[in-house]
C-alpha cells in the first residue's frame, strides 16, 4: 500500500512537472505568435519604406532628367528664333535691293544709269542675303536625351530578400592566447558582399570542450567588427577557459553564431588569505593597507567583481559573484585557512593557493606612501613571527623608502643590496619545477634578482608591509617576454650571488 502511494506520488510530480513544462511551452508558442505577427509588420512597414524611398530616387531624378530636356529644348529654340530673324532681315533688305534695281533699268540717263548701277552693284557685294548660312544651327532631334532603363528594370526585377549571412568558422589553429590577450581569428564559409561587420561574444568557463549553460558566466559583447580578426586584451584569466563564437550582420539582419570554440587561458589565481594575516593589516581580496592600530577591518568584502584587467593594477579588486569555486588551477593547491595569524614584527599576509608545479606569475603595485614592503614566497610552515627574506623557507625582494628608496634580496637573513631604481611595479616568476624564482620590473620586463634552489615544499605568494597598501594582480600568464628572457637567463647578473648559496 504505502509503496504503491509512494509510486503514486511520484507519477503525480512527474505529471504536474510535465504539466508545466507544456503550459511553458504554450506560452511560449503564444508569445512567439504573437511576435510572428509583430515582426511580420514591422518587415511590411519597413518595406514600405524602403519603396517609397525608391520612389522618391526615381521621382527626384524624373524631375532632373526633365529639366534637362527642358533646357535643351530652350536652348535649340532660341538659337533657331535667333537664325529665323536674322534670315527675315536679310530677306527684307533683298527685296528692297531687288525693287531698287528693277527701277534703275528705266533710267535713260547713261550717266545717272552708269551710277544708279554701280551703286546697286556695291549694295549686292555687301547684302546680307548672301552671307548668312541657309542651314539650322541646331537639328530638332531630341533622341541624345533619351534614357534606357532596361538594366535598371532588369536589376529592379530581381530584387530578393536580403539573405541571412551564414555562420563564420572560428580558424582555431590562428588563434593566440598569449599576455593576457586573446586573438580570435574566422572566416566566412564562402565570400559574402553583403556582410556589413561582425558581432564577437566570450564568456569564461572553468568548463573544457563544449559551452555550458548551467553555472555559466553570461557573454560579453564586441559589436562592429569590420575585420575578420579580433584581438580581446586586458584580460584577467581567473578561470582555466574562455568560449569564444563570432556572427556575421548586414545591414538588415544577424546570422547565426558560429560553433563556439573553448580556448586554454589559465593562469595563477589567488586572493590574501585575511585568516592568517597580522592584525595591524587590512585585507580585501587582492588588496592589503598596514593599519598602525589593528584589529580592524578584518571582514573580507565579497561579491565584487575585480574591475581590472589582470595587467593594470587597482587600489582595491574583488571576484565577481558569478565566479566558481576556488579550485587547483595548474599545480596550485588551495591553502585551509588554518594556521596562525602572524604577529609580532611579521607584518605579513600569504596568498590562499599554493604553488606546487609549473611556472607562474604575478604583480604588486605599492602605493606611493608605502614606506617599507617584501615580495616574495614561502612555505607554509612559515612562523607566526617570521619576518619574510629572514628564514630559510622564505625569499623576497625588499623595498625601504624610508629615508631613500633602496631595493635588496633576502633570504635566509642575509640581504644582497640591488643597485638599481626601485620599479613603480613588481613582477614576480615562479618556475617550482625549475627551482627558480626571478622578480623583475613589470613594466619593462628588466630583471632585479634570481633566486635559485630546489623547491621542497608548496610556495605560497608572501607580502610584508609597514605604513602603506600593496596591491596584487593576479589571473596573469606568463609575460611572452619573460619567456624569451628565461631561455638566456644563465648569465642574469645577481642570479649567482652568495643567497643563492643556501639552498633549501
Amino acid at each position: 500500500m504505502e509503496e504503491q502511494r509512494e509510486t503514486l506520488q511520484r507519477i503525480i510530480s512527474t505529471l504536474a512537472s510535465k504539466n508545466d513544462e507544456i503550459h511553458n511551452f504554450i506560452d511560449m508558442l503564444n508569445q512567439t505568435i504573437q511576435n510572428v505577427q509583430i515582426n511580420s509588420s514591422n518587415v511590411i512597414s519597413e518595406l514600405d519604406d524602403e519603396f517609397d524611398a525608391l520612389y522618391s530616387v526615381l521621382d527626384e531624378m524624373r524631375g532632373s532628367m526633365a529639366s534637362t530636356i527642358q533646357q535643351e529644348q530652350a536652348r535649340k529654340i532660341q538659337a533657331l528664333q535667333n537664325q529665323l530673324s536674322n534670315c527675315s532681315n536679310a530677306l527684307e533688305s533683298s527685296e528692297e535691293l531687288l525693287e531698287l534695281a528693277a527701277q534703275s533699268l528705266d533710267i535713260k540717263d547713261p550717266v545717272k544709269f552708269s551710277e544708279a548701277a554701280r551703286q546697286i552693284k556695291d549694295r549686292v557685294t555687301m547684302a546680307s542675303a548672301f552671307r548668312i548660312s541657309l542651314k539650322p544651327e541646331v537639328s530638332d532631334s531630341m533622341t541624345h536625351l533619351m534614357v534606357d532603363f532596361t538594366r535598371e528594370r532588369h536589376a529592379l526585377q530581381t530584387v530578393k530578400f536580403l539573405p541571412v549571412p551564414k555562420a563564420p568558422i572560428i580558424d582555431l589553429a590562428a588563434c593566440l592566447v598569449i599576455d593576457n590577450c586573446i586573438t580570435v581569428s574566422w572566416r566566412m564559409p564562402e565570400e559574402d558582399s553583403r556582410v556589413d561587420h561582425f558581432v564577437l561574444e566570450y564568456r569564461k568557463t572553468n568548463f573544457d570542450g563544449l559551452a555550458r549553460v548551467k553555472d555559466e558566466q553570461s557573454w560579453e559583447l564586441i559589436d562592429y567588427i569590420k575585420a575578420t580578426e579580433y584581438t580581446l586584451s586586458g584580460l584577467k584569466f581567473d578561470t582555466k577557459y574562455i568560449n569564444v563564437r563570432v556572427r556575421a550582420c548586414n545591414k538588415a539582419v544577424a546570422g547565426e553564431y558560429s560553433d563556439p570554440v573553448t580556448l586554454e587561458t589559465k593562469a595563477f589565481v589567488f586572493d590574501l588569505d585575511n585568516t592568517s594575516s597580522h592584525v595591524n593589516l587590512k585585507v580585501e581580496d587582492s588588496y592589503v593597507e598596514w593599519e598602525p592600530t589593528g584589529g580592524r577591518g578584518q571582514e573580507k568584502v565579497k561579491g565584487k567583481e575585480n574591475k581590472s584587467s589582470g595587467q593594470n593594477t587597482v587600489l582595491k579588486s574583488s571576484k565577481s559573484g558569478a565566479s566558481p569555486k576556488r579550485t587547483s588551477i595548474g599545480g596550485k593547491a588551495p591553502v585551509k585557512g588554518s594556521r596562525d595569524r602572524f604577529a609580532g614584527e611579521s607584518y605579513t599576509v600569504l596568498g590562499n593557493n599554493a604553488i606546487e608545479s609549473g611556472q607562474h606569475y604575478w604583480e604588486v603595485r605599492a602605493q606611493k606612501d608605502c614606506k617599507s614592503y617584501s615580495v616574495g614566497v614561502a612555505y607554509k610552515t612559515l612562523g607566526k613571527y617570521d619576518q619574510l627574506g629572514k628564514t630559510n623557507i622564505s625569499w623576497c625582494i625588499h623595498v625601504n623608502n624610508w629615508l631613500q628608496n633602496t631595493l635588496a634580496a633576502k633570504h635566509n637573513n642575509k640581504t644582497k643590496t640591488l643597485d638599481m631604481p626601485v620599479p613603480d611595479r613588481l613582477g614576480v616568476y615562479c618556475n617550482f619545477d625549475g627551482g627558480q624564482l626571478t622578480f623583475y620590473n613589470a613594466i619593462s620586463k628588466v630583471p632585479l634578482y634570481t633566486f635559485r634552489m630546489k623547491f621542497t615544499q608548496p610556495l605560497l605568494p608572501a607580502f610584508m608591509i609597514r605604513c602603506g597598501g600593496l596591491a596584487v594582480s593576479t589571473g596573469l600568464q606568463v609575460p611572452s617576454a619573460v619567456k624569451t628572457l628565461q631561455k638566456n637567463e644563465n648569465g642574469l647578473s645577481g642570479s649567482t650571488g652568495s643567497l643563492n648559496n643556501i639552498a633549501q
